[in-house]
């Protein structure tokens, strides 16, 4: 019950960040005068629809997307542009500029997204994928501002009596041949006081195997000890295991999250074909997968039932909350970087046509010669296919891959 709870709060995880970011284009749509004929939520079918004004709000049978249809995405073509083939059909491009001038009725053309001016388009294409943006670093401030983050302090949860496993020959503990217990909180190591815990290991760490005094607070008593940590794969070890408790951030600890959360899915998404090609090849060979592998809706639906199920009675309903909180804002930034990728049918393919459209009416203008009107995007039509076939293999690699060999966050 606990696994089929997460999998349908991932489901409405995604719709609801689908939803966000179609009114993100939708809403400075309607207020630059655009016309918008359609709202959707998912693909296929419609499931259910009501028309408000001239737009169709609706959901749709397959809730992995969603789209806004902005009317007249494709300016008519240019006085000399060839629109069709030798044998007379349309090309690829005269076909979705008919497509698009068929979207607006009578009388609407000034209403057209080609007719606005590139400042306006770039707030409407920017407008889905900033919301995604903006909801990461709000769900990120949420478990780390208000339910808190579990860190690793300076009172102790375990001394246990070896390093590693207590079997015959394996060395014994410093700490607890020293006398320090679990509950004992650290205070000084080698005469430095500790407050966190890296300030602790860093201290070990200088001690080297060096016997040191060391100070704890043991039931409001201070008490003092000499301990002389090990030496283990040239790493200094003093044999004791950090405490967790749950503390609250700042402001500031939530932007430096936020910009890591960033960064690690920039770094995600540049690899991207790599990522797959190793996925798919990993497919096919007895080995786990990487952890940090790139993942499909099904792989968050599964990372999100294990987490409702987990059963561990150390693991309290605020921990699943702010893991499965975390997850979404990961899903966000996701869908943010993702977005911004410079090629159709994405955002970022719209923005860059934007882009172009801006430089060259600039540089007409510097050079006094005419406006040379909006860009002809439908020209990228065979691109915009071959990326969508791209990305549909994609998404069926990595569907396959998280149900044939999941990554797990619990082990």
């Amino acid at each position: 019950m606990g696994y089929l709870l997460g999998i349908v709060l991932a489901i409405v995880a995604l719709i609801l960040s689908v939803a966000l970011h179609e009114l993100g284009h939708l809403l400075p749509a309607k207020k630059f005068g655009v016309y918008v004929p359609q709202y959707m939520v998912g693909f296929g079918p419609t499931l259910w629809s009501k028309k408000r004004g001239d737009t169709e709000y609706g959901v749709k049978a397959i809730l992995l997307g969603g789209y806004v249809r902005l009317a007249g995405m494709f300016a008519p073509a240019r006085e000399g542009v060839r629109t069709h083939k030798a044998d007379g059909r349309p090309t690829l491009a005269q076909e979705a500029r008919e497509a698009s001038a068929e979207e607006l009725p009578a009388g609407r053309e000034p209403q057209a997204f080609y007719n606005l001016s590139v400042p306006k388009k770039l707030v409407v294409m920017l407008g889905g994928p900033t919301v995604n943006l903006v909801m990461s670093i709000v769900l990120i401030a949420i478990v780390m501002m208000g339910i808190g983050v579990q860190q690793p302090v300076t009172k102790l949860a375990q001394v246990p009596q070896c390093l590693g496993q207590c079997e015959q020959g394996a060395p014994k503990s410093p700490a607890y041949e020293a006398g320090l217990r679990a509950g004992d909180t650290v205070v000084t190591w080698n005469g430095h006081r500790v407050d966190t815990w890296p300030q602790l290991v860093e201290q070990i760490t200088a001690s080297g195997s060096r016997a040191v005094p060391v100070q704890v607070q043991r039931e409001g008593k201070t008490k003092s000890y000499t301990v002389a940590p090990k030496s283990v794969d040239g790493q200094a070890k003093a044999g004791i295991v950090a405490g967790f408790e749950r503390r609250r951030a700042s402001v500031v600890d939530v932007a430096d999250a936020s910009w890591h959360t960033f960064t690690a899915t920039a770094a995600v998404v540049l690899r991207l074909p790599k990522a797959v090609w190793d996925t798919t090849v990993g497919l096919f060979q007895d080995q786990p997968r990487d952890p940090n592998s790139v993942l499909s809706v099904v792989g968050v639906g599964r990372l999100a039932g294990e987490v409702s199920a987990d059963t561990n009675p150390q693991v309290t309903v605020w921990d699943r909350a702010g893991v499965l909180l975390s997850l979404w804002g990961s899903l966000n930034m996701a869908l943010f970087v993702f977005n911004l990728i410079p090629l159709p049918p994405l955002d970022g393919g719209h923005v860059a046509g934007a882009l172009w459209e801006g430089a060259r009416r600039t540089y007409n203008r510097m050079r006094r010669k005419p406006d040379p009107g909006p860009a002809d995007t439908a020209r990228l039509m065979p691109l915009t296919y071959t990326m969508v076939l791209v990305f549909a293999v994609m998404t069926l690699v990595l569907i396959a891959a998280d149900i044939i060999n999941p990554i797990h966050l619990l082990r």
